[in-house]
């Protein structure tokens, strides 16, 4: 019989434990970025992931293959811990990404270089390198991960983790925190549990819900008196008040020339192809990212609704409607039927981010003005889709990046010149300015400057700005609604126009016009990735996992 010996022991000095090594600057820089609020950070699985590296192997060639699995998981982890986008995103998005431009690329991966982090990164190696010559690093980070992971079960004991508290402070980015908008008593959902993952995902549930009841009513008939009218909405892409703000131009003369302003308006994604979507089926309340891609009811078409009505139905984009098969996409989900208007021959300076000639704005409106005047219809509704904003667009002659401020100071620029030569015309116009979703322009700490794979509030809150151009009665001064908002209110406000006789009425009670909205909690959704505001604070869903604080 074989005797026992202290040293047959895992715990016995002579065991093959050895420290985590170059390890504790992998779990270092993950604690800093934690610190930070950089990290979605998922303490037991770096625990155990920490436990499969320490765990004493005497055979060498163990210890080797445990490296080389090691190395593969340890950056699977960290990427896991990232707010980067999500394998299903990136699966969904995969293709579209090679239609960009080199420049395009190149300019992605120098905003990926953040040279702060690299410095600090830099520093912290260094400090490493000397301390570890008098400190084991070990221990401190087996506390560490501990703590972190026990931390949640300890918090109803007033036991807080320092690096939870960071992580946890829940507002949008820009540092201050935005409190929720009131909602009127019918159409509130509780807000009064907890904000427990759970109770978070019963939230959504209702919200969902009680959002599939909503429609909105159109006439079944135009009034015996109404003066025809066109309809005409802007969907500009890559704009967000964060943006306007980001720019300097909240004082430009555009956003004062709109008969109502929306600045609690949520576009509900971050991305064109679905906001398109949801704007032309916004006659019904919001539906999830999921059911955007299903056969739409009939009542749910913005465009339909008014071509029973006797409006002809028109589409304008300033780009081919190939990339990310928006166009194919508009056509099987959101009633659209005919081709864009032809934009051949009109003048250009920007190039898009996959290399396409973007007509200048005014130009293409110019040309959608002189058809109106040839058609023989008395009315229109027409869906414009603008990318002139988009990121990695560039100019024409130089190929140079064209600044957003530049861009969208022409762009705004165009859009009020083109509603005065309206009303020079004498023409009948409701505009609709409903931006896509933000740019992004100044980035957080969950997403760079660009990236949109998170749809944040920074990026879904937007200007959404009515005016009654060719209305006979005298203009009030712009209306600013605070109101939580969201598309369902673009087609009540359509609705509303139709079934009066706002244009050819000598006066017009906007109180009556602008009052009693819909109003829509913030919810937004992309694929793989949700946001919701409760209880005053923003939180945010990746896949399957859990709520989270959105980090400040």
């Amino acid at each position: 019989m074989t005797q026992y010996t202290p040293s047959d022991s895992l715990t016995a000095p002579g065991a093959n434990w050895r420290g985590l090594g170059g390890w504790n600057l992998y779990f270092l820089g993950k604690l800093a970025l934690l610190w930070g609020g950089y990290l979605n950070f998922h303490p037991l699985a770096n625990l155990v992931f920490a436990a499969f590296l320490l765990f004493p192997l005497s055979s060498t060639l163990m210890r080797r293959a445990r490296l080389l699995i090691a190395l593969p998981a340890g950056v699977g982890l960290f990427y896991h811990d990232t707010w980067l986008p999500g394998i299903e995103s990136i699966m969904g998005q995969g293709k579209m990404v090679f239609s960009f431009t080199f420049d395009y690329f190149l300019e992605l991966l120098g905003r990926f270089i953040n040279w702060n982090m690299v410095g600090v990164a830099f520093v912290m190696l260094t400090g490493y390198l000397f301390l570890a010559r008098w400190l084991r690093f070990t221990p401190w980070m087996l506390i560490s991960l501990l703590w972190l992971t026990l931390s949640p079960h300890l918090a109803s004991l007033g036991l807080q983790s320092p690096f939870r508290e960071a992580q946890a402070q829940a507002n949008v980015p820009g540092g201050a925190a935005v409190a929720a908008m009131p909602v009127t008593a019918s159409q509130a959902l509780d807000q009064g549990a907890a904000p427990t993952s759970d109770n978070l995902n019963g939230y959504l549930d209702r919200f969902y819900q009680s959002e599939r009841d909503r429609r909105v009513s159109f006439a079944s008939s135009l009034p015996a008196d109404a003066e025809p009218f066109d309809v005409l909405l802007l969907q500009i892409c890559s704009l967000s008040w964060s943006d306007i703000e980001a720019s300097g131009l909240t004082d430009h003369p555009l956003l004062s020339r709109f008969d109502a302003l929306f600045k609690s308006f949520n576009s509900s994604t971050s991305y064109s192809g679905p906001a398109a979507i949801r704007l032309l089926r916004s006659s019904c309340g919001q539906v999830s990212h999921h059911d955007l891609y299903q056969a739409p009811q009939a009542e749910c078409l913005l465009m339909d609704n008014l071509a029973r009505l006797g409006f002809a139905k028109e589409i304008v984009m300033d780009h081919s409607g190939t990339y990310g098969n928006d166009l194919k996409s508009l056509k099987a989900y959101a009633g659209v039927s005919s081709e864009p208007m032809d934009k051949q021959g009109l003048p250009y300076e920007v190039t898009s981010f996959i290399g396409e000639e973007i007509p200048n704005s005014d130009a293409l409106l110019a040309r959608w003005l002189q058809r109106r005047v040839e058609s023989p219809s008395s009315r229109n509704i027409a869906y414009f889709n603008i990318t002139t904003l988009h990121d990695g667009n560039r100019w024409a002659s130089s190929r140079q990046i064209a600044p957003f401020k530049a861009r969208l100071r022409a762009l705004m620029d165009q859009l009020d010149g083109f509603i005065t030569r309206l009303e020079q015309s004498g023409r009948k116009v409701m505009v609709v300015m409903v931006p896509e979703h933000g740019a992004a322009l100044s980035g957080d700490r969950l997403q760079m400057s660009g990236l949109r794979d998170i749809p944040s509030p920074a990026i879904t809150r937007v200007p959404v700005g009515i005016r009654l151009v060719g209305a006979r009665a005298e203009h009030a001064p712009t209306r600013v609604i605070d109101q939580p908002s969201s598309l369902l209110v673009v087609s009540e406000l359509v609705a509303r126009v139709v079934a009066g006789n706002y244009f050819g009425s000598d006066t017009i009670d906007w109180g009556g016009l602008f009052n009693n909205l819909p109003q829509t909690p913030a919810v937004s959704e992309n694929q793989g990735a949700s946001v919701i505001q409760y209880q005053g604070q923003y939180y945010i869903k990746q896949g399957k996992g859990d709520w989270v604080p959105y980090p400040r």
